[in-house]
C-alpha cells in the first residue's frame, strides 16, 4: 500500500509538472493550433455580454466591460482568454462571482482552474478598449477583427471554431448613428450621450464581430429584405445615381444565393455601412458589411467596368453571408474557402444582372492577371497553407487565394458539372450550417457526386504552388496537314506537378477559326482531333480563357492577336504575350508594339484594360530611358487621336487614363492642364471629382511649371471633408521639394502615421513614381527595415500594400542590388514577410533580365 501511496504522489507530480509544461506553452503570443484544439474540445455554449463607453474625442479612452457565459467539460488546464493589449488596460477580473486576481501573459488572460466548474461558468471583466482595430476618427469609428484582432479590442477567445451571440451595449456622442450585429432593441438619451442597446446576435465567429458609430446618414429600404445603410457620402448626384442600385444589388445577390444554396439567408438582417477610409473593398460582419465609400457610390461618369466592379463586390460580400459567415472554416489555413466561395458566387451572381456582358471575360480578366502575378514569383505558395499560429493568419491573405482560386474553382465545376458541383455545395452548406468545416470536409461531400479522383486533383491544385508552362510539337505531312499534334506541360518551378485542366485551342485559318477541346490529364498530351487538319496561320491558345499557365506563342507572328474576332482570344492572347515577355520569350519591343497595336482598334472596354495595363507596365519597368523616349511621342499620338475618335465613354475613359499616366513630356503635360483646368472638352469624355484630383497629382509629379497651384486649387475645391482630408494627407507627397517629400518618409515611422493605410500606400506610389526613383530611392532600405513593424501594426493587405508601393515600384540595378543586401544582412527575415517581398518584387527581378542595358 505504502509502494502505491508513494507511487500515486509520484504520478501526481509528474503529471501537474506535465499540465504547467503544457500551460506555459500554451501561452505564447498569438493563438497557437495547439490551444485553439484544446479550448474548442473544453468549451461550449459561448456567449458574450459587452459594453463600451465611446467619448466625444478620439484621444480619451473607452471603458468597457465583459461578461463570457461558456460550458466547460475539462479543467485539466486553466480557461485562457486572449487580450492582446496592455495589462494596465485590464481593470478587474472576476470568475463565478468571485473577485481575481489579474493573470495577463503573452497576450493571454489567465482564469485559474480553481476559480472554474465544470458545466456553466460566468468570467466578468472590466477592461479600457484597446484602440488598434477600433479605427478612431475625429466623428467616426469601426471595428475590423479579421483575422485575429478581436483580441486587441476585447478579452475572447479569438478563433474561428468558438462561435459564440453576442449582447452588445453601446454608449455614444448623442448626434452619433450607430450599426451592429443585431437591431437596436434599447435607446435612451443620457445628457450629451445615447445608450443604445442591441438584442442578441446570431451566432458568429469572433473576427465577424462588429460595431460602426459616429455621425454618419442613413437609409433603409426594402426591395426584398428590408435593409438599411449608414453612408458619408455628401454628393447629392452620387447618392441619386447610386443608393437604389446598392440596395437592389444586395437583394438580387440574396435571392441568386438562397436559390443557387437551397438556404434561406441565415441571419436577423443585412444592414451595410459605407465608410471613406475603409482599408479593404469590404468585409462581410454578420449583419453590418462593411464597405469603401468610394467603390460604392458612383456618379454618370462611370464607366461599365466601375459599376461591374461594384456589383461583383456586394455580390462577394453578400455571398459571404453563407460561405464564410454560416459556414466558417475550423481554422484560418482554410481561410481561402471563404475567399474562392465569395469570388466564384459573385462571378455567377453577375450573370443575370449584367447579361450583356461577356461573363466568361470579365472572370478572366478579375482573376488571371492578378493570379499570375503572385503564382509566377519566388514567393509563390499553395491555395492551403500552414498556419501554427493564428498571429500569422494576416499572412496568409493574397492573389493566391482571391483569384487562383477561383480558377481552380471553376476548373474543378468543369471537370465535375456543374449540376454534380452545385448539388455538392448544397450538401456542404446544409451540413455544417451554424458550424465549421475544413477542405476536406468539402472534398468528402463533392467526391460523392463524381467519379473524379477528387484527392488527387486536389492534391496539386490546392496543396502545390506555381503554374504550368505549355509548349508544343506540331508536325505537318507533305500536303501542309497536322499529322501530329501534342503539348507538354512542365511546371514552372521545375517540380513534377502537372495540372488536371480543360482549355480550348483555335486554330486561325483566313476565313475562320477552327476551335478545339482539349483535356489536359498528364505530362503529355496528343490532341487527335487536330490531325488531318490544314496548317493554320496561327495557333491560339487557350481560346476560351479556361486553361491556367504560359502556353506556346509565336513572337514573330503577334499582329494576328487584335485582329480575332472573339473577344475573349483576345483578351487570353493578350495576357499570354505578357507572360511569355516576362520570362523572355518574347522581348519587350515586340510585346509594346502588339499592345500598342491592340489599342489602335479595341473596343471592348475588358480587353482594352488588359493591353493598356501591360502596355503601361512595360513602358516603364522594363524599357530603358532610351527606348522609352523612342516610343513616348508614337504612343502620346496613337492615345490623342483614338481621345478625337467616335468611341464610347467607357473606352475613352480607359485610353484616358494610360493617357494621364504617361503625360510627362512638355506637348502632354500641356494638353493634360487644358484638361484639368476645363480649357478643353475631349467629346464624350465623363470625368468626376476624383478624376481631376488624380490627373492634379499627376500634373505635380509630372513638373508642371503651375503645380503649386494646381495643388492648391484642387486642394480647396472639395465639397467633401473626407475627400479633403485625405488629399491633405497627400500634398506633401507631392511637393516639387525633396526635403517635404522626405519629411513625409520619415514621419511614417510613427504608426500614427501610417493609420490610414489606403491614403499612405498612394502617398508611397506618389514618392516611388518612377520619374522620383533617383531621389526616392534611399529610402528602400528604410522601407524594408519598416515591414516587420507594418505587419504587427497593420491590418491584413498593408504588408504587401507597403512593399508594392515602395521597393515594388523599382526595376533598377541599384534596388535589386538593395533588396539583396537587405536578405544577406536578416537571414532571420521572417519567412511569410520574404514571401511577400519576392511578391512584391517579382517585375524588379524580372527586369534584370529584361531591360538591355542597366540604370
Amino acid at each position: 500500500m505504502k509502494i502505491f501511496y508513494s507511487f500515486l504522489c509520484f504520478f501526481i507530480l509528474i503529471f501537474n509538472s506535465f499540465s504547467q509544461v503544457k500551460e506555459n506553452e500554451l501561452l505564447e503570443n498569438g493563438v497557437l493550433e495547439q490551444l485553439a484544439k484544446f479550448r474548442k474540445k473544453q468549451i461550449s455554449d459561448l456567449q458574450y455580454i459587452l459594453s463600451f463607453e465611446i467619448p466625444n474625442q478620439k484621444s480619451e479612452n473607452i471603458n468597457s466591460s465583459l461578461i463570457v457565459n461558456l460550458s466547460l467539460s475539462d479543467l485539466s488546464q486553466p480557461l485562457i482568454l486572449d487580450f492582446k493589449e496592455k495589462t494596465s488596460n485590464i481593470k478587474t477580473v472576476e470568475a463565478n462571482g468571485k473577485k481575481l486576481s489579474i493573470i495577463h501573459e503573452n497576450g493571454h488572460i489567465v482564469i485559474p482552474i480553481s476559480a472554474l466548474v465544470l458545466g456553466k461558468n460566468k468570467v466578468s471583466i472590466s477592461f479600457i478598449a484597446g484602440n488598434l482595430s477600433l479605427n478612431r476618427n475625429d466623428d467616426f469609428l469601426y471595428t475590423l477583427l479579421v483575422p485575429d484582432r478581436a483580441s486587441t479590442l476585447f478579452p475572447c477567445l479569438d478563433q474561428p471554431d468558438l462561435k459564440a451571440t453576442y449582447k452588445l451595449s453601446l454608449s455614444v456622442p448623442k448626434d452619433w448613428s450607430v450599426l451592429a450585429g443585431a437591431d437596436v432593441v434599447e435607446k435612451l438619451e443620457k445628457g450629451d450621450f445615447t445608450a443604445y442597446t442591441f438584442g442578441e446576435s446570431d451566432k458568429m465567429s469572433t473576427y465577424l464581430f462588429s460595431f460602426v458609430a459616429g455621425k454618419f446618414k442613413s437609409v433603409t429600404q426594402k426591395p426584398g429584405l428590408e435593409m438599411t445603410m449608414l453612408y458619408r457620402e455628401n454628393s447629392p448626384e452620387k447618392f441619386r445615381v447610386s443608393a437604389d442600385t446598392i440596395f437592389n444589388l444586395h437583394q438580387q445577390s440574396l435571392e441568386f444565393l438562397e436559390k443557387y444554396t437551397n438556404y434561406k439567408f441565415p441571419f436577423q438582417k443585412l444592414d451595410f455601412a459605407s465608410i471613406p477610409v475603409f482599408q479593404y473593398g469590404g468585409m462581410e460582419h454578420v449583419g453590418a458589411i462593411q464597405y469603401r465609400e468610394s467603390t460604392l457610390f458612383l456618379d454618370n461618369s462611370a464607366t461599365d467596368s466601375e459599376k461591374l466592379n461594384r456589383a461583383k463586390l456586394i455580390a462577394h460580400e453578400t455571398s459571404h453571408m453563407w460561405f464564410g459567415d454560416l459556414v466558417t472554416m475550423k481554422w484560418f489555413d482554410d481561410v481561402w474557402m471563404k475567399e474562392v466561395f465569395a469570388n466564384f458566387m459573385a462571378d455567377k451572381i453577375m450573370n443575370p444582372i449584367f447579361p450583356k456582358v461577356n461573363h466568361n471575360l470579365q472572370f478572366f480578366t478579375a482573376h488571371y492577371p492578378s493570379a499570375y502575378a503572385e503564382d509566377r514569383s519566388l514567393g509563390t505558395h499553395p491555395i492551403k497553407q500552414h498556419l501554427a499560429n493564428l498571429k500569422n493568419a494576416g499572412s496568409l491573405y493574397g492573389a493566391i487565394i482571391y483569384n487562383k482560386a477561383p480558377i481552380m474553382m471553376r476548373q474543378l465545376e468543369a471537370s465535375m458539372g456543374a449540376a454534380a458541383f452545385q448539388k455538392g455545395i448544397q450538401k456542404y452548406i446544409q451540413k455544417y450550417a451554424n458550424d465549421n468545416a475544413d477542405w476536406n470536409n468539402l472534398v468528402e461531400l463533392l467526391d460523392a457526386e463524381t467519379p473524379l479522383d477528387m484527392k488527387k486533383w486536389s492534391d496539386v491544385w490546392v496543396n502545390k504552388s506555381g503554374r504550368a508552362i505549355f509548349t508544343d510539337k506540331i508536325e505537318y505531312d507533305s500536303k501542309n496537314r497536322i499529322k501530329s499534334f501534342e503539348i507538354q506541360q512542365q511546371a514552372e518551378d521545375k517540380s513534377e506537378n502537372i495540372w488536371p485542366q480543360v482549355f480550348q485551342i483555335g486554330l486561325v485559318y483566313a476565313k475562320d477559326v477552327k476551335v478545339l477541346s482539349v483535356n489536359i490529364n498528364d505530362k503529355n498530351t496528343v490532341v487527335k482531333e487536330a490531325e488531318g487538319l490544314e496548317k493554320p496561320l496561327a495557333v491560339i491558345y487557350n481560346y476560351n480563357g479556361f486553361g491556367y499557365g504560359v502556353f506556346p506563342l509565336d513572337g514573330n507572328n503577334l499582329n494576328y492577336i487584335s485582329s480575332l474576332k472573339d473577344e475573349m482570344a483576345r483578351a487570353s492572347s493578350y495576357s499570354n504575350l505578357y507572360e511569355n515577355a516576362l520570362i523572355g520569350n518574347v522581348s519587350s519591343e515586340k510585346a509594346f508594339e502588339c499592345f500598342l497595336k491592340g489599342i489602335q482598334s479595341e473596343e471592348n472596354e475588358l480587353v482594352l484594360r488588359i493591353a493598356t495595363g501591360n502596355l503601361n507596365t512595360i513602358y516603364w519597368r522594363f524599357l530603358t530611358e532610351k527606348q522609352q523616349n523612342k516610343v513616348q511621342k508614337q504612343l502620346e499620338g496613337v492615345l490623342n487621336e483614338r481621345l478625337q475618335a467616335n468611341l464610347s465613354s467607357n473606352i475613352k475613359k480607359t485610353l484616358f487614363g494610360l493617357f494621364s499616366s504617361i503625360a510627362y513630356s512638355n506637348s502632354a503635360k500641356a494638353s493634360l492642364y487644358k484638361v484639368w483646368n476645363r480649357e478643353i472638352l475631349i467629346p464624350n469624355l465623363r470625368l468626376n471629382e476624383d478624376d481631376y484630383t488624380n490627373m492634379a497629382m499627376n500634373l505635380a509629379i509630372f513638373k508642371h511649371p503651375l503645380a503649386d497651384g494646381i495643388l492648391e486649387k484642387t486642394r480647396t475645391s472639395f465639397t467633401n471633408p473626407d475627400k479633403q482630408k485625405r488629399f491633405e494627407f497627400l500634398l506633401p507627397s507631392l511637393s516639387k521639394d525633396e526635403s517635404v517629400r522626405n519629411a513625409f518618409m520619415e514621419s511614417l515611422k510613427d504608426d500614427a502615421n501610417r493609420e490610414k493605410e489606403s491614403w499612405v500606400s498612394v502617398g508611397l506610389a506618389n514618392i516611388n513614381h518612377p520619374l522620383r526613383q533617383e531621389s526616392a530611392q534611399k529610402y528602400i532600405r528604410f522601407s524594408l527595415d519598416l515591414v516587420d513593424e507594418i505587419q504587427r501594426t497593420g491590418d491584413i493587405f498593408f504588408p504587401k500594400d507597403w512593399l508594392d508601393n515602395t521597393i515594388g515600384k523599382y526595376s533598377s540595378k541599384f534596388a535589386f542590388d538593395e533588396v539583396q543586401l537587405f536578405l544577406k544582412e536578416n537571414p532571420n527575415f521572417s519567412p511569410i514577410l520574404k514571401r511577400k517581398l519576392f511578391q512584391a518584387t517579382d517585375l524588379l527581378y524580372k527586369a534584370q533580365n529584361i531591360k538591355k542595358e542597366t540604370e
